[in-house]
């Protein structure tokens, strides 16, 4: 069985729910905004913080209608980010299919991710849970905070691992972690509780955006994406930190500080790129990766009793690390 059938096992009934309700938050009578919603649903993720939601939920006590609300919103608040990021970082492409600003306009798009927002908020309302609407609330102040402080990290000339852990702690960790906190939340776990599995989604996000960055220094044939693509957005990421902190060669450094200045060229990106792999920034990445995996681990081993969603949660676990995309 692979990794996601696994995950889907204990709550496949409670997915397809959710999917249903996602399709009608998704939808509009007018023509407009329709279509873009339409365009919007076609690009379907695998739902894979929904799932985290519900398995956190059923690991507590039972899915319910304020688990399943709680998802939602968040599913909409993660998929108006996109749209808004989209905008941002003057993307035309977002899951292999033209992104909402390139197939209208940017006004069109920050309007639509503004709809999307309003409608997470109006979903999490209906859970008639203020600390899930907190929640919700919180990491949309976080996600924009994590995303302005990446901004300004570009300009910084420092070449700081720690600058990097806390952006990648305010983007896509906080949505793990908020995640994990909602779901065991709505099934009404205790303080204790909650914190544990808010430890574990920080640590799922942690290694789910190393994973990513690593993509990012292989074509498509071995890995991922095209390389170099977060350079030629001014961004350092993990691996390149790391080689660049270890090398004494001052050139190096000044590819990487002409990469925050937004001046390196295709050539020299292929250099940072070829001196990273070549110096063991990849291995050390996979290395921090496989740290937060321990940690990550010992929450499933000391606080999931049910042998299902053990095995979902490994499962979840093990896809984030080995998935190829």
């Amino acid at each position: 069985m692979d990794y996601l059938s696994r995950i889907k096992k204990p709550i496949e009934s409670d997915l397809d729910d959710f999917n249903g309700m996602f399709d009608d938050a998704m939808s509009h009578p007018d023509g407009l905004l329709s279509q873009a919603l339409a365009h919007i649903r076609r690009r379907a993720g695998k739902r894979m913080r929904p799932m985290l939601i519900m398995l956190m939920a059923r690991n507590y006590g039972r899915v319910t209608a304020v688990t399943q609300n709680a998802a939602l919103g968040l599913e909409l608040l993660h998929t108006a980010s996109l749209v808004h990021d989209d905008v941002v970082d003057e993307s035309g492409e977002r899951r292999g299919q033209a992104s909402v600003n390139a197939t209208y306009n940017n006004q069109v798009a920050v309007l639509v991710g503004d709809y999307l927002l309003s409608t997470a908020l109006l979903r999490v309302a209906c859970t008639q849970n203020i600390t899930i609407v907190e929640y919700l609330s919180e990491l949309g102040r976080t996600l924009a905070s994590g995303e302005i402080l990446q901004l300004s990290n570009i300009q910084n000339q420092e070449i700081s691992e720690d600058v990097y852990y806390q952006v990648i702690k305010q983007k896509t960790a906080a949505l793990f972690e908020a995640c994990c906190a909602m779901g065991a939340l709505s099934a009404g776990a205790g303080g204790d509780e909650i914190e544990a599995a808010k430890t574990f989604g920080r640590n799922l996000g942690i290694i789910f955006q190393i994973r990513d960055d690593i993509f990012d220094y292989y074509d498509s044939a071995e890995i991922g994406k095209p390389t170099g693509n977060d350079m030629a957005e001014g961004k350092l990421t993990l691996p390149v930190i790391h080689a660049v902190n270890s090398s004494s060669e001052q050139t190096i450094r000044e590819l990487a500080k002409k990469v925050k200045n937004r001046t390196v060229t295709p050539d020299e990106i292929d250099v940072l790129v070829d001196y990273t792999k070549a110096n063991g920034g990849i291995e050390y990445a996979e290395r921090r990766m496989n740290d937060f995996r321990r940690e990550a681990q010992a929450f499933i081993d000391g606080h999931v009793a049910d042998g299902d969603i053990r095995d979902a949660l490994s499962a979840y676990l093990e896809y984030v690390i080995e998935r190829k995309k």
